[in-house]
C-alpha cells in the first residue's frame, strides 16, 4: 500500500517535470517560428497547447485524488499542494509560447521583427526554453543549489527584457509603432515564462525545507 502511494507521488513528480520539458519545446518552436515566419511551426504549438491543458487537468486530478484518499503530511502534503501551484504555472507556460506562436501567424508571411531585433530574442527563446528545462530537472532531483540557480539564470532574462526598452526608446527608431507594440509584449511573454519556471523551481525549495523563498510575482 505505502510503495503504491510512493509511485504516486512519484508519477505525480514526473508528470510535472515532463511538462516543463514539453513547454521548452513549445517555446523552442514559437520561436523559430516567430524569427523565421513559420507558419506551420506556429499551427504547431497553437495545436499543442491543448495536450498542455490536459496535462494540467490529469495533474491536478491526481493530486486532488492523494489529498482526498491519502490525507498525505509534511513533505508529502508539500510535494501534494506544490504540484497543483506548479501545474498552473507550467500551464501558464504554455499559454505563453501560444501566445508567441499566435502573434507569428498573425503576422504571416510578413515577419513579425525588424531584422536588427532577432538575435535579441534568439537569446530571450535559449534562456526561456533553458530555464524550463532546468525546471524540470529540478522537479526530479529536488536539488537546492540547481534551483537557486535558476534565480540567477532568470536575470539574463530580466536583462534582455529591460534592454527591448532602451532599443525602443532610442530616437533612432525607424519602424513605427506596430512593430515597437508586437516587441513589447513579446518581451514581456518571455520574462513571464521565465518567472514561472522560477516559480516551479521556488515551489521545489518549498518541498525540500518546508519554507518558502521570497516573493515573486508572475
Amino acid at each position: 500500500m505505502r510503495d503504491a502511494y510512493l509511485d504516486q507521488l512519484d508519477n505525480l513528480a514526473g508528470g510535472l517535470a515532463d511538462m516543463c520539458d514539453q513547454v521548452a519545446g513549445a517555446m523552442a518552436k514559437a520561436t523559430t517560428a516567430l524569427l523565421e515566419s513559420d507558419l506551420q511551426l506556429a499551427e504547431e504549438v497553437i495545436s499543442f497547447d491543448i495536450r498542455i491543458d490536459e496535462l494540467r487537468a490529469s495533474a491536478e486530478e491526481s493530486a486532488f485524488a492523494l489529498l482526498a484518499l491519502q490525507a498525505p503530511v509534511a513533505t508529502d502534503l508539500r510535494t501534494v499542494v506544490s504540484a497543483i501551484h506548479g501545474a498552473g504555472d507550467i500551464e501558464r507556460m504554455g499559454d505563453l509560447a501560444l501566445h508567441v506562436a499566435q502573434t507569428a501567424r498573425r503576422r504571416h508571411p510578413q515577419p513579425v521583427l525588424p531584422a536588427e531585433i532577432n538575435p535579441y530574442f534568439v537569446e530571450m527563446g535559449r534562456v526561456g526554453c533553458e530555464l524550463a528545462r532546468k525546471a524540470g530537472d529540478v522537479i526530479r532531483s529536488r536539488d537546492l543549489g540547481k534551483a537557486e540557480e535558476l534565480e540567477t539564470d532568470d536575470d539574463e532574462m530580466d536583462d534582455l527584457h529591460r534592454h527591448m526598452f532602451t532599443v525602443l526608446m532610442d530616437p533612432a527608431w525607424t519602424h513605427g509603432v506596430g512593430p515597437a507594440i508586437d516587441i513589447t509584449l513579446l518581451a514581456r511573454f518571455y520574462e513571464r515564462y521565465a518567472d514561472h519556471a522560477v516559480a516551479v523551481a521556488r515551489r521545489i525549495v518549498y518541498v525540500v525545507t518546508g519554507t518558502m523563498p521570497g516573493p515573486l510575482t508572475v
